[in-house]
């Protein structure tokens, strides 16, 4: 009994060791690699490089009050449109106590002034009329008078500005009215009413009261890195495409490269900025994210073939020219070429290929021996 489990034993591990080894030379014999069969086309290359930013207006202004106080009243929202001169907010004055002090004391001085002149003009016009004094004398007291109550309404007009903000007389509103300076769509009105605004002055840019833009000027603003800077030129055809408007993409110019790029996470980038072409039809918002693509060369209508069918070995370029068949086996032979412009899809082949030629592509499928 126990030769014979002996045998069994032995036999099995015969077996094992045959299989192992069949195993084993199966999985080193060398596999067949079936490749797709391509032609070249006829197609247009371009080389772009890609830009990344926003769509803004050209030229955002910032409407600023040209006097201190509080909102009363905004008579309108973000979004609508405006003319210049049109009447954004108005703004209730709150007087200085010093300023009003000061012009208050000038309106006195004024009227003492003004007391004065009236008095010798009426005496001397008496004595005019009696032909007491020259007239060129009389003109001069009629002349101080004059000045007197022209000074006297200058310091009543002032007291009313620094103390309301308004001239009665005028019958209208001066800087208490906050007026857009262009015609165009307001973008945003940071302010509130009951916000207190500092005017805008020499020291201080002042309280912002609407930020109001031209939005049928539109340009895209963004940056490049500085790899591909040196590649772009003012004038070159872009076409920005927009997150928010899917499938759509529409033309620019590209107008200005910064001279002096700005370091971003250890990458040196430079701005860039494009005129877009956006037909009246379509709506767009200041501050949609946007790319840019920007097309460094172009070439029409050439000679293609995919960029995987390319090879390069040192300084020699060639591919492989499709022969035969010989049984599942492909047949191909080494063919040298001249190529142009790729895209990083195809490439553009001056020499070696015509679209009649059969060429290796990438890997299809694999067929064992």
């Amino acid at each position: 009994m126990k030769k014979i489990l002996k045998i069994t034993l032995l036999c099995l591990l015969a077996f094992l060791i045959v299989f192992t080894f069949a195993f084993l030379y199966k999985k080193s014999k060398p596999k067949e690699v079936e490749y797709e069969i391509v032609k070249a086309e006829i197609k247009t290359i371009e080389k772009k490089t890609l830009a990344t930013g926003k769509i803004e207006p050209r030229n955002e202004v910032l409407i600023k009050p040209q006097i201190s106080g509080i909102i009363t009243a905004i008579y309108k929202e973000a979004g609508q449109k405006v003319q210049a001169g049109e009447v954004i907010a108005l703004v209730k004055v709150i007087p200085d106590i010093s300023s009003v002090n000061a012009a208050e004391s000038r309106v006195n001085t004024a009227k003492i002034e003004l007391e004065q002149q009236k008095s010798l003009f009426d005496r001397n016009q008496n004595l005019y009329s009696q032909k007491v004094i020259s007239q060129e004398e009389f003109e001069q007291y009629s002349a101080n008078y004059k000045r007197a109550k022209e000074e006297y309404q200058s310091a009543i007009d002032n007291l009313e500005i620094v103390k309301e903000g308004i001239i009665k007389r005028s019958g209208q509103f001066g800087n208490t009215q906050i007026r857009s300076t262009i015609t165009g769509t307001i973008l945003d009105i940071p302010v509130k009413v009951g916000n207190s605004v500092i005017q805008s002055n020499t020291f201080n840019d002042g309280t912002t009261i609407a930020s109001v833009a031209n939005l049928n000027d539109m340009i895209f603003n963004g940056k490049i890195d500085e790899t591909e800077v040196g590649r772009v030129k003012v004038g070159m055809p872009v076409m920005l495409s927009i997150g928010a408007l899917q499938n759509t993409a529409f033309p620019a110019d590209l107008e200005y490269i910064a001279p002096k790029g700005v370091e971003e996470n250890s990458t040196i980038l430079f701005e860039i900025r494009a005129a877009a072409h956006i037909p009246d039809s379509v709506t767009i918002r200041a501050g949609y994210s946007a790319n840019a693509d920007i097309t460094i060369e172009s070439r029409k209508n050439v000679v293609a073939i995919p960029e995987n069918a390319v090879l390069i070995e040192k300084d020699s370029i060639f591919v492989f020219k499709y022969v035969k068949n010989e049984g599942k086996k492909q047949i191909f032979e080494k063919s040298p070429v001249k190529i142009g412009l790729s895209d990083g899809i195809f490439t553009e082949i001056i020499e070696g290929v015509d679209t009649a030629m059969q060429i290796r592509g990438i890997e299809k499928i694999q067929v064992k021996k």
